[in-house]
């Protein structure tokens, strides 16, 4: 045979060898229903590779080869297109279909969501809608108008108490059933020796969520929020008005990154500066690390604090110490 009839040769079995492997390839990846044998669910976490997603979909018997499955989302250039979430696949699916899937959500029962800690209902409310759970204003009002049982106590709403966290929240969650998402949490979430802690502070379960709120506003770092729950304590007792600046905030009809003479004049029962004692609510929802710290504040005398930059507040037992540390802070 001739040198040209042998190239002729290979070059017709390398062709004949490829489309074979292009046929085996367009059948796994397009017309094989073998897999998944019955419905399977499927939980995708954030941040998890294509690679350990294609294991994780052929362990759970929703696929049945990640190799095919890795290339066909490299063609496609969507190997980093997967919305995280939790999806349910029917069963007999192609590989083609379960990518088509997991990048457009067609089978996304549930999605990640998290809630940062200090958010108000309102802004959970926000969160929520942007993450396509339902309308901010539905939310809100549920949040406002729901109540929950804590410690016997029944709160005047939900405010404080949707627990700030990263949920795998279901897709068409009518408000009340995230609400129950939420605050099911913080009751898992709050500290066991609440109870106990509240009344050596003379206060309530709930109460102790309020000035929690307070703390996780205005505090900046963690060593400051046992500290200056101590402070808002100190002034309950003796019946000084807490003069919160993150009270006045909340009353506001709008966010001010700086208040006036006049925001602490404003007509509302959440103006610390006018009104001793606490506010009607919780401020905000805190996160358990300020839960902590308004369960367990520092042992002080400390009526005063002032943020001082770089994170830190400065503490003062005096009016005239605070009169100083605000000039020094102020410089």
């Amino acid at each position: 045979m001739s040198f040209f009839a042998r190239l002729a040769t290979g070059v017709a079995a390398v062709v004949v060898a490829a489309i074979a492997a292009g046929s085996l390839f367009w059948y796994a990846v397009a017309e094989d229903r073998s897999h998944p044998q019955a419905s399977e669910q499927v939980v995708v976490q954030t941040g998890t590779t294509f690679d350990e997603i294609s294991r994780q979909l052929a362990a759970g018997g929703v696929i049945g080869n990640t190799l095919t499955f890795r290339i066909l989302a490299k063609l496609r250039d969507e190997d980093a297109a997967v919305r995280a979430g939790e999806y349910r696949f029917g069963p007999h699916v192609t590989q083609n279909e379960v990518l088509h899937a997991l990048v457009t959500g067609g089978a996304q029962v549930a999605a990640w969501v998290t809630i940062p800690e200090g958010f108000t209902a309102e802004q959970i409310a926000a969160r929520l809608q942007s993450d396509g759970f339902g309308s901010s204003a539905a939310l809100r009002r549920d949040f406002i108008q729901e109540t929950l049982l804590v410690d016997g106590t029944r709160t005047r709403s939900l405010e404080g108490f949707l627990f700030p966290s990263t949920y795998l929240m279901p897709l068409g969650a009518a408000p009340e059933q995230i609400a129950g998402v939420l605050t099911a949490q913080f009751l898992k979430e709050l500290p066991h020796d609440a109870p106990t802690r509240a009344r050596a502070l003379h206060v309530s379960v709930a109460q102790a969520v309020t000035v929690a709120s307070l703390v996780e506003r205005e505090a900046k770092n963690q060593d400051d929020r046992p500290k200056i729950a101590a402070v808002i304590y100190n002034r309950l007792r003796l019946g000084m008005p807490l003069q919160v600046d993150a009270t006045i905030e909340y009353a506001l009809p709008q966010h001010k990154s700086a208040l006036s003479f006049a925001d602490l004049r404003i007509d509302s029962p959440y103006n610390s500066y006018v009104h001793p004692g606490l506010p009607p609510t919780p401020i905000a929802n805190p996160g358990l690390a300020s839960l902590e710290a308004a369960l367990h504040p520092t042992k002080s005398d400390n009526l005063y604090y002032v943020y001082c930059g770089n994170g830190r507040h400065v503490f003062a037992k005096t009016l005239a110490e605070h009169q100083a540390n605000v000039a020094r802070c102020l410089q």
